[in-house]
């Protein structure tokens, strides 16, 4: 079998070289009847040299091909790399996600296991995929150093940041829906198609990626309450394609996750303002973990409030 490892990106040049190092230097045995891999890097128009270390890149690494489009998402981004992938078979992965050697062939032994179980003569016939473990790291010169924590488990059914299927799945579920431009609910969204088909998750530990991102500080604020407000405004998308209990508990729109959120925010007095001091103890006291999870308090407020709002504005029609 042949692979294509797809990787969209956007503006995040110092990362993504550790990410493109790792995926290009795998290593697997024979028995599992891989014949080779490429690896495509998809630019989303960023702005910050990354075209130009990609040219050069791919002189020197023969795995490694490049596209390039104007900024419109990951999901048009990863619909464009497929397009292109020689692969029957394809793993997404994020350009923030440094992985282990194996990680190609423990996606691979995983999918061959569920072969074997099922009983399947052909691996492609397998109706599921396989789901890697993310863990989440602010550690930039050892990301593979981080140890697995509660925090980094996930019960996504399908999300990008690490999973291995069959191409013709994607093709059958009908790829990336590009309407979802900002950030937010493009993987989820396509899983709910998945899940239609009758695919099954299979967990996948030892497939591990290591999640970049840099130390919380409070300069990210900003940044991060403008993508909880952008997501919002996906999760209704995501809820007007699939107007389903599943989806609204997925994308908080809730009673319940309305008023959880209110009153843990004390109805927005705990805000970036008020609760600044107590972050920024936090950070100087070398905690930037604990201050991120304690300005989860106010971002999921302002979420909730995004949601609530886009509904109002795109399904109800009025502001």
């Amino acid at each position: 079998m042949f692979l294509s490892v797809i990787i969209p990106t956007y503006n995040r040049l110092p990362i993504l070289q550790k990410c493109v190092k790792a995926i290009t230097e795998q290593t697997w045995t024979e028995d599992i009847g891989l014949r080779g891999y490429e690896v495509i890097v998809v630019d989303d128009g960023s702005t910050d040299g990354t075209l130009a270390w990609l040219q050069v890149t791919t002189a020197s690494l023969p795995h490694l091909k490049y596209l390039q489009q104007e900024h419109c998402g990951p999901a048009a981004a990863r619909n464009l790399g497929l397009q292109h992938a020689q692969g029957e078979w394809i793993i997404f992965i994020d350009s923030d996600l440094v992985v282990t050697a194996g990680f190609i062939e423990a996606h691979l032994r995983r999918l061959l296991e569920e072969k074997k179980r099922l009983g399947i003569a052909d691996l492609l016939a397998v109706p599921a995929f396989s789901y890697g473990r993310v863990i989440n790291t602010c550690n930039f010169e050892e990301p593979t150093s981080e140890p697995y924590k509660i925090t980094d488990f996930s019960a996504a059914y399908f999300a990008t940041g690490n999973v291995a299927i069959a191409r013709h799945w994607l093709e059958e579920a009908g790829l990336f829906d590009t309407q979802f431009q900002l950030y937010g609910w493009e993987d989820l969204e396509l899983g709910v198609r998945l899940k239609q088909l009758g695919l099954r998750l299979l967990k996948c530990p030892k497939a591990v990626g290591y999640h970049w991102h840099p130390p919380f500080t409070l300069d990210q604020v900003p940044a991060l309450i403008q993508k909880e407000i952008e997501r919002g405004k996906m999760a209704v998308l995501f809820y007007k394609k699939h107007p389903t209990w599943e989806v609204r508990l997925m994308i908080q729109m809730t009673p319940f996750h309305y008023f959880l959120w209110a009153v843990l925010s004390l109805w927005g007095i705990l805000n970036e303002k008020t609760m600044a001091p107590l972050l920024q103890w936090l950070i100087r006291n070398n905690r930037p973990r604990a201050a991120l999870e304690v300005a989860r308090i106010f971002l999921n407020w302002y979420n909730v409030q995004a949601v609530y709002s886009a509904y109002r504005e795109q399904v109800l029609g009025h502001h």
